[in-house]
């Protein structure tokens, strides 16, 4: 059975814990705040009570030992690379997933040894390049960074003969037409990177150019019926 230590129960760490299959997984979740400590145990949670910047505290739940994988789930930026850091100290193997508020804290993040990052500014270029390879993380990426069961995101290829042919990326208007976000962009002359809709400059549209959006999946496939429609 993989234990799993999840720091911090908030509404990420709720909705991460809550698809993990406790049938396999022992997971605890670290909390200090009274209600929220209560609130967990009210669900039916394991929870524990440490100060996340004590080592022997860390040590006591088995980090260094027992432990296969944390979650650093805390509010503050500052805290998940501490924790990161110390936990990288303890166990230079265990599996680190922490989530970064900013662009900059996913670098310090990585730097304190996270192996994994859930940055709500590259998960979709991470998910769509197969960066994050297991379904049960994908899966709480999908729900903690989304926050509903309906949203999803899709790549769409261009296909020859489509009305988006010869036009440009500035000219799609998904999100009056759709109800879509366009996320990136893998245009095909220019190799196989996403290229992000924002920041990135104006692509020409090509048979074989693949959009990767995110919306509904009513929404997804009313669009995916237009774009492949001659």
């Amino acid at each position: 059975m993989k234990k799993i230590i999840i720091f911090g129960y908030n509404n990420l760490s709720y909705e991460a814990v809550s698809r993990l299959d406790q049938k396999y997984q022992d997971i605890v979740i670290i909390e200090t705040d009274p209600a929220l400590i209560q609130s967990a145990k009210d669900k039916g949670y394991n929870t524990k009570n440490i100060d996340f910047r004590c080592d022997v505290a860390l040590k006591s739940l088995g980090i260094g030992k027992s432990i296969d994988v944390i979650f650093c789930f805390l509010l503050e930026d500052f805290n998940n690379i501490f924790l990161t850091l110390s936990a990288r100290a303890i166990d230079k193997n265990i599996n680190i997933i922490a989530i970064a508020g900013s662009a900059q804290s996913a670098e310090k993040l990585i730097a304190a040894g996270a192996n994994k990052i859930i940055d709500p500014y590259q998960i979709c270029g991470q998910k769509i390049h197969e960066l994050i390879k297991k379904p049960d993380i994908t899966n709480i990426i999908d729900h903690t960074v989304f926050g509903r069961d309906d949203l999803h995101i899709a790549e769409i290829i261009i296909p020859t003969g489509s009305s988006l042919e010869n036009t440009y990326s500035s000219t799609l208007s998904l999100n009056e037409q759709f109800n879509l976000v366009l996320i990136g962009i893998v245009d095909k002359e220019l190799g196989d990177k996403l290229h992000f809709a924002i920041g990135e400059k104006d692509h020409k549209l090509d048979a074989g150019d693949i959009l990767v959006v995110l919306g509904p999946s009513r929404e997804i496939n009313a669009f995916k019926q237009e774009v492949t429609n001659a």
